[in-house]
C-alpha cells in the first residue's frame, strides 16, 4: 500500500480500523466471536507494519470490519481511498473452504482489497494533489518537440519519431504561431518537458531541453536526452 501511494507523489496519509458497533449486532453478519476475531487480527496487522490507527467503532461494512486509509493532498484536504476488509462471515454463509497441507479441510478467509477506490475519483484526487503537474512516469505526453520555424521541421520530426521509438510519449508542435507563445503554452499544459530545435541543433545532432519549474535551457545530446528521459520516466512500482 505505502509503496503505491508513495509512487504517485502521496506521502501523508491516515490509517483508521472501523470496527462494528456491539450494541446494535443485528446490523451485521456474523457472529460477536467473529468480529472480534476479524477487528484484532486487522489491529495486529497494522501494529506489525507500525502504522498508527484511530479505532472507528460504527464504522465497519455489514459483513466486517476494515482499514482505511485517507490521503492528504497537498491543499491538506482528507480522501478516503484505500480501503482493505477481512471478511469472515461470506465464506461461512457460502460454505468456501480449502484444503491444507496436512489434507484437511479449512475455512477460508476472505479479503476485499480497493488500492485507489474508483479510478476516475482517484485520478480527480490525483490531479489537484499535483496541480495538473504529474509525476513524469504517468503525465499523459512526456515531451513536446518544438522547431523554432518550419526550415527545421524535418530535424524535429526525426527527434519526436527517436523519442517515440524509445517509448517516450512525445509530440511534435507544428502550429504557425509564435515560439515563445508554444513554449509559454506547453507551460500551461504542464508538459514535463519542452525540446526547441534549430539550426544549431541540427547541425551537431542536439537538443535544447526545457524542463518545466525550472529556469533556463540545457543543451545535449539527442542519445543523452533519449536515456534521460527513459530512466526518468521509469514507472517506480
Amino acid at each position: 500500500m505505502e509503496h503505491i501511494l508513495s509512487a504517485f507523489g502521496f506521502k501523508n496519509y491516515e490509517v483508521e480500523l472501523s470496527t462494528w458497533d456491539p450494541e446494535h449486532p443485528e446490523e451485521y453478519m456474523g457472529s460477536p466471536e467473529i468480529w472480534e476475531h476479524a477487528q484484532n487480527s486487522l489491529a495486529k496487522a497494522l501494529e506489525k507494519k507500525n502504522y498508527e490507527f484511530e479505532e472507528m467503532p460504527g464504522e465497519a461494512a455489514f459483513y466486517g470490519p476494515k482499514i482505511d486509509v485517507k490521503l492528504v493532498d497537498s491543499l491538506g484536504r482528507k480522501w478516503q481511498c484505500t480501503t482493505i476488509q477481512v471478511d469472515f462471515n461470506l465464506p461461512e454463509k457460502f460454505n468456501i473452504t480449502y484444503i491444507d497441507k496436512d489434507g484437511k479441510e479449512k475455512r477460508v478467509v476472505m479479503i476485499h482489497r480497493a488500492l485507489l477506490g474508483s479510478i476516475e475519483r482517484f485520478f480527480g484526487i490525483l490531479i489537484e494533489h499535483h496541480n495538473g503537474e504529474l509525476p513524469l512516469w504517468i503525465a499523459p505526453v512526456q515531451v513536446r518537440v518544438i522547431p523554432v520555424s518550419d526550415k527545421y521541421l524535418k530535424y524535429a520530426l526525426a527527434v519526436y519519431e527517436k523519442l517515440s521509438a524509445a517509448g517516450v510519449r512525445a509530440e511534435i508542435e507544428t502550429t504557425s504561431t509564435t515560439l515563445a507563445y508554444k513554449i509559454r503554452q506547453s507551460e500551461v499544459e504542464r508538459i514535463p518537458y519542452v525540446v526547441v530545435v534549430g539550426k544549431r541543433e541540427e547541425e551537431n545532432h542536439t537538443v535544447s531541453v526545457r524542463r518545466r519549474g525550472k529556469k533556463g535551457t540545457e543543451t545535449v545530446s539527442l542519445e543523452e536526452f533519449i536515456d534521460k528521459i527513459v530512466e526518468e520516466g521509469k514507472i517506480p512500482l
